[in-house]
């Protein structure tokens, strides 16, 4: 066997030496749907239990009180993210203002290793849009004033 293998580190595949590595992947060459991708431990499932659980994610319905999963495989955020339908700070900076309709986050920037305020950033969030499906889609608050939030 080689001393040194494929594998994938913190989101990019690399070489890494074997000895350094603590957990296996199906294979960082195979890639997977983004549904496939959020099901935990794959490389244990049968291959028509992954794909019917990859099926039934596309049959999913929002919740109203949404929670972060017991198990997750860290694809979850990427998920969010590209869907375009989660809202993520532009930069780094700390939340002045929340309210149902929008969320305002004062930039936080670093000069000469001291930190000051910068511009504020107005995030408007849609309320109650006719979706495609001709379902209702609603973004709601998830950061409270104070809180620090990161690009």
């Amino acid at each position: 066997l080689d001393d040194e293998v494929v594998c994938r580190f913190r989101g990019n595949n690399t070489v890494m030496a074997k000895e350094k590595m603590d957990y296996m992947d199906v294979s960082p060459k195979q890639v997977v749907s983004a549904a496939t991708a959020c099901i935990p431990f794959l490389e244990n499932d049968d291959s028509n239990r992954a794909l019917m659980g990859a099926n039934m994610q596309r049959q999913a319905v929002p919740l109203m009180n949404p929670e972060a999963p017991f198990v997750g495989t860290g694809m979850e955020h990427v998920a969010a993210r590209d869907s375009g339908a989660a809202i993520t700070a532009k930069h780094r900076g700390r939340v002045e203002h929340v309210e149902s309709n929008e969320i305002l986050v004062r930039r936080l920037v670093e000069e000469n290793g001291t930190e000051h305020e910068g511009e504020l950033d107005r995030y408007p969030l849609a309320k109650f849009k006719r979706s495609n499906s001709g379902t209702c889609y609603n973004q709601r608050p998830i950061v409270s004033v104070g809180d620090v939030v990161e690009y």
